[in-house]
């Protein structure tokens, strides 16, 4: 056993089930907890403010739990390919110790420091790394289905695999200094507390108990006000929350179930951490689909990306309930359950014909989740641009959607002041109401909410005859070759 290492914190937030920091005990007698606030990563092109402070929030939660345990966090300001041999020379470490994480940035900044030091990367941003699902004929799959069915073929990890906190740390030198963690105020965090411990109890939450919510995920999971998701996204993104962990819990919680239906709705919530695999899986294999769609097809997509009409999306003042909600929930939370999301997503690209990327970078400076492969894989998903088969056919009605997921209209109405006296038969299409009943109800359609951007049926329309035009002009392309 050596006598230093460090243990470079990256998205692994917390110290249960670390296997970076499993390792670094191993290695050495004293361990060096660090964080490296990356310039790029905090002060670069579309940085969410939101999404900083949550980080800032936890790292303070993170260093009082190390500090209880006799240990304490390094932060510092700076490129990691300077700093951290810059700390493996000042501490005398003989190993750096990671979790590996999979987007093009990261491979690339960690490719950069392991030339001047030793860095070992573990797993621990997914439960099956990308390397390791792979096709009969050792390929990359690209397609969910098969994927999902390989994933599920590898073994799964169980509760004697986790890894537990450890209940003591070395001292770091008082030499080993550190830069102070930034404070954003102005957010709440009632929503969601950045610790770890508040990602552990609302698994435990989520999974636990004879009624518990991830028994009838499959049913409530849709429901626009998020009532049935676990809200366990910005967790996983910062690794307050293990994957191994959630999916351990998930599946003691199907062991326990006493009906099929039950159980269904465990098996659906755990197809959503593989969907957030599958995603990681893609953006390893095929880091372009960062700036590019994922299916070249629709490259010469004509987009007419109406900067008047972002706005409105973006502000929420559409002329659609639902979506209209979903945006300013989005502005308002920094999260919007995923049936939300794909709904305003379609709407952008279909309806508006705005290029999928314009509305990943709105969800990339709004989402405390904002994760680089699910961000982007939703987005080409909804796009039509992305890994799913037969993709642009698929465009969502707004109207239909919010009648489904929101029938009684109560989100609409706690998100769109000016929708709460309409009647819940017009509160999904309110520009059918007649105009004295608009009065009646202080909802005039034009002046204190917005009349419709686009009619949604000649919107499809047009976005289906576009899409074959394009499939007409790549088959005769190829015919010419």
């Amino acid at each position: 056993m050596s006598s230093v290492a460090l243990w470079w914190i990256r998205r692994d937030l917390r110290l249960t089930d670390n296997a970076a920091l499993a390792a670094a005990l191993r290695h050495a007698h004293q361990v060096i907890p660090v964080f490296i606030l990356d310039p790029i990563a905090h002060h670069g092109h579309s940085v969410s403010q939101r999404r900083l402070a949550f980080l800032y929030e936890a790292l303070r939660s993170l260093d009082r739990a190390l500090r209880k345990r006799g240990s304490r966090l390094v932060v510092r300001y700076g490129k990691p390919d300077d700093l951290i041999p810059a700390l493996v020379r000042e501490s005398g470490a003989t190993a750096v110790f990671a979790e590996e994480d999979y987007s093009p940035y990261a491979r690339q900044r960690d490719a950069r420091v392991a030339k001047h030091v030793p860095l070992h990367l573990t797993p621990g941003v997914v439960i099956h790394p990308p390397e390791t699902v792979r096709t009969a004929d050792d390929k990359p799959y690209t397609v969910f289905t098969p994927f999902a069915r390989a994933w599920r073929a590898l073994p799964s990890p169980s509760r004697s695999a986790l890894l537990p906190p450890p209940t003591h740390l070395p001292p770091v030198p008082d030499e080993i200094t550190g830069d102070p963690i930034p404070i954003i105020a102005g957010f709440d965090w009632s929503h969601f507390p950045p610790s770890e411990q508040a990602a552990q109890e609302r698994l435990e939450h989520f999974c636990h108990g004879d009624e518990a919510p991830i028994f009838r995920y499959h049913h409530e999971r849709n429901w626009l006000d998020g009532r049935g998701s676990s809200r366990l996204s910005p967790y996983f993104r910062f690794g307050l929350l293990s994957a191994r962990s959630a999916f351990v819990t998930a599946m003691e919680a199907r062991a326990k179930a006493k009906t099929e239906e039950a159980k269904q709705g465990v098996d659906a919530w755990i197809n959503e951490l593989i969907w957030r695999e599958f995603y990681v899986n893609i953006l390893a294999h095929f880091p372009h689909v960062v700036k590019q769609n994922f299916r070249q097809v629709y490259d010469n997509f004509p987009w007419e990306n109406d900067s008047t009409l972002f706005a409105a999306w973006r502000e929420g003042m559409t002329g659609y309930p639902v979506v209209d909600a979903a945006m300013r929930q989005l502005r308002e939370e920094g999260w919007i359950s995923n049936r939300a999301r794909m709904i305003v997503a379609s709407f952008l690209v279909k309806d508006l014909l705005v290029h999928w990327r314009w509305g990943e970078r709105w969800f990339w400076e709004q989402l405390i989740d904002g994760d680089p492969a699910a961000n982007n894989g939703g987005w080409q998903w909804t796009a039509g641009t992305g890994t799913d088969a037969a993709p642009f056919f698929r465009i969502f009605h707004p109207v239909k959607q919010g009648e489904q997921f929101d029938p009684g209209g109560r989100y609409v109405r706690r998100w769109v002041p000016a929708l709460a006296h309409v009647p819940d038969r017009f509160i999904h299409h309110p520009w059918d109401m007649p105009v004295d009943l608009q009065r009646k109800t202080g909802c005039r359609i034009g002046d204190t909410y917005p009349a419709p951007l686009v009619d949604h049926e000649q919107a499809r329309q047009r976005a289906l005859r576009l899409l074959q035009q394009l499939h007409r002009d790549k088959q005769k392309r190829d015919e010419e070759r």
